[in-house]
């Protein structure tokens, strides 16, 4: 059977029987899926042999790259050992004990906050559903049980379960299923190119975006507003990069009325940007921190919460039975592979590579793209990066939603080797972390090759002169 079809034969028994994640099913049956088959280091193939870049690291996750041997030996070694048993019933495994004592002994004490204690789950996603019900057992143990509102962003996203859904702010998750669900609101981005007054700076809209916190704390009644959740930098949103007087801001407003943070790190720890836990660059004291994705480097899945002292000290005193957790909370083989992952990544030293090497190189490089006149803003946080599609460089005129400009470049990108993720008019990237000096420059001459083809088709549409 040759290669075309090959593919056909699976893209029909997709089509039959394999429901995708955010996808229009009826659509998707016309064009087919592309099948991936295999994969190394920081690239992917698929059925056809195409080689491309893989620029998203899967979805966020793939920090180690493709291909690492040392994870496939410690899950079959788990596998042969101990391939189950859950958490339940007053036990516990080996390797989840002491991934919990490395992911502690990993997330740095910020002024009195600290992180001894985890909570597993298997996804982002129950993380946060986790996280909705600590935060609310947290303030019933305190005596305080009318705080239950948790507050997030616009254009957030915390997973796609009930809760996940509700706390994240994107209204076409919210449109289908009664979202969100009760005592979940949010305030605005801070996305400056959208949110920012005339003539204000970074540092100013800030400030004013954080006060956004404090306006709907005071809206609903300091004494019922349970915690904040946020992205260090918005990820699935589009690489949204807060300035830097931002998450400082709402470190004060969060002790002035004494409410929990929330920092929602399924994307941004593991070194993404060149720390083990983001809110270390960012300075600011998380009550609980949400990770997934990359504690395995995307190749089995796991998730969990970090539970702060502030929290785990009146779970565990004060608690009692919390009624509260998964069958997979604790997998022994998850875990062996995340711990695997983690003395990888701690032995390439991947999160200092980033905040050394990497990241600047990837910031000098990608301002390179603004140059172009489809660009009106690149920019990088660690090695992250967005930029936005404009259809006036002087005036910063966006597209027209129909004309769906993302999805044209996407198109490019992938037709040429390239994978890079398009959210609305914004293209994004994040990288793998093993990359070197030399794929990032083949990084952007794809890029650069994408937008170019993405012009001359603008051009032929007359949308752009």
């Amino acid at each position: 059977m040759n290669a075309m079809t090959d593919t056909r034969h699976i893209q029909a028994l997709d089509s039959a029987h394999f429901l995708h994640p955010f996808t229009d099913f009826k659509d998707l049956a016309k064009r087919g899926a592309r099948v991936i088959t295999r994969a190394e280091g920081i690239y992917v193939w698929d059925s056809e042999g195409h080689k491309i870049l893989d620029a998203m690291s899967g979805l966020w996750c793939v920090n180690v790259g493709y291909g690492r041997k040392e994870l496939a030996d410690a899950a079959y070694q788990q596998m042969m050992t101990l391939p189950f048993y859950n958490s339940f019933f007053q036990t516990t495994n080996v390797p989840a004990v002491q991934l919990a004592a490395k992911l502690a002994s990993l997330a740095p004490q910020v002024g009195d906050r600290s992180f001894k204690h985890v909570f597993y789950s298997s996804s982002g996603s129950e993380s946060n559903d986790s996280n909705v019900r600590m935060v609310r057992r947290y303030w019933d143990l305190l005596g305080q049980p009318q705080r239950k509102v948790i507050i997030s962003r616009n254009n957030a996203y915390h997973g796609s379960t009930m809760a996940g859904a509700s706390l994240g702010g994107m209204s076409g998750m919210h449109a289908q299923g009664d979202l969100p669900i009760p005592n979940i609101t949010h305030i605005e981005q801070p996305y400056f190119l959208d949110h920012a007054l005339p003539g204000e700076s970074k540092d100013e809209f800030g400030i004013r975006a954080a006060g956004w916190l404090e306006q709907k704390i005071l809206e609903i009644g300091p004494d019922r507003v349970a915690a904040f959740i946020g992205e260090p930098v918005q990820g699935a949103g589009g690489v949204i990069i807060p300035p830097d007087t931002y998450w400082p801001e709402i470190q004060r407003i969060a002790d002035k009325y004494g409410i929990l943070l929330v920092s929602d790190e399924v994307i941004c720890a593991f070194g993404r940007l060149g720390h083990w836990f983001a809110y270390e660059k960012f300075g600011y004291k998380p009550d609980l921190v949400t990770f997934a994705k990359a504690v395995t480097s995307g190749y089995i899945p796991l998730g969990g919460v970090m539970v702060g002292d502030r929290v785990a000290k009146v779970l565990i005193e004060q608690g009692g039975e919390f009624n509260h957790g998964y069958t997979y909370s604790g997998h022994p083989v998850a875990c062996a592979v995340a711990l695997a992952n983690v003395e990888l990544m701690e032995r390439e030293q991947l999160p200092q590579k980033v905040l050394h090497n990497l990241a600047p190189y990837l910031a000098e490089r990608y301002a390179e793209l603004a140059d172009h006149p489809l660009v009106g803003q690149a920019e990088t946080c660690g090695f992250v990066g967005g930029l936005v599609l404009v259809r006036n460089k002087k005036t910063l005129e966006r597209f027209d939603s129909s004309v769906a400009v993302g999805m044209i470049c996407r198109g490019h990108c992938f037709g040429n080797g390239l994978i890079m993720r398009a959210v609305g008019d914004r293209m994004i990237i994040s990288p793998p972390l093993i990359m070197e000096r030399s794929d990032i420059d083949d990084m952007i001459r794809l890029i650069k090759l994408a937008l170019d083809l993405t012009w001359a088709d603008l051009k032929n549409m007359g949308q752009v002169s």
